[in-house]
């Protein structure tokens, strides 16, 4: 198969670049600036991609993704300030709610429309990673305001492609991978990279005993939205 994965060079993103790497399949590894551990798996099924999420793609990043993509996983995305350092309700600026929707939100919205064609050629899947912290009925803590923000609008928009795609054989599912010991969260957590990688992608196998733009979490349970 081939799949694309955005925002690969580290965390969650390469565990999934790694995970379909050693099942034999082909990988395009989307990355913005610094390839990061990419560069440490040698191996000619993997295809390095520059591409900031911020931006539509340029035609030469185009030209570089195959024309027809199996599984895309909209990885890419940041937590921004710390959350009473800058997502606190006293302190959440415009200007960071705006840069992590941006990214987690809007970054997803064009990987897809770059690249959906494509998708459709091989009726293939669309995987967006959310969060927990995206489901207002899970909510209990409170702020973290563009982190949080950004991440619900994400599960909305991927209901749309769900509903949208679903003509043309495309399936879209968001996924919650868990409290996992990334940069992200300072290596705190209950589980590594791994163990919510293999998780989410057997979601994905899964993906027909969803409805489309199902909510779902690693462990194959629904997240209360």
């Amino acid at each position: 198969m081939n799949i694309l994965v955005t925002g690969a060079n580290r965390g969650l993103g390469l565990a999934f670049a790694s995970h379909y790497l050693h099942q034999g399949d082909q990988v395009w590894a989307c990355y913005r600036s610094d390839p990061g551990a990419l560069i440490e798996l040698n191996t000619a099924s993997l295809h390095l991609v520059q591409w900031d999420v911020r931006q539509m793609p340029a035609a030469e990043t185009l030209a570089k993704l195959p024309q027809a993509i199996d599984i895309v996983i909209n990885n890419a995305g940041i937590y921004g300030p710390a959350k009473m350092a800058g997502q606190s309700l006293d302190n959440i600026e415009p200007e960071t709610m705006l840069d992590v929707f941006d990214i987690n939100c809007v970054g997803a919205l064009r990987v897809v429309q770059a690249v959906k064609d494509r998708v459709i050629k091989s009726r293939g899947i669309i995987a967006n990673i959310s969060s927990k912290m995206g489901s207002s009925g899970d909510n209990g803590s409170g702020g973290c305001y563009a982190y949080r923000a950004s991440k619900a609008a994400l599960v909305i928009i991927s209901k749309s492609m769900a509903v949208d795609l679903k003509p043309q054989g495309v399936r879209v599912i968001t996924l919650h991978p868990g409290w996992v010991r990334t940069d992200m969260t300072a290596h705190t957590g209950e589980i590594d990279a791994r163990e919510s990688v293999n998780g989410m992608c057997k979601v994905i196998n899964q993906i027909d005993e969803y409805e489309p733009g199902a909510f779902v979490a690693w462990d194959e349970e629904l997240v209360p939205y």
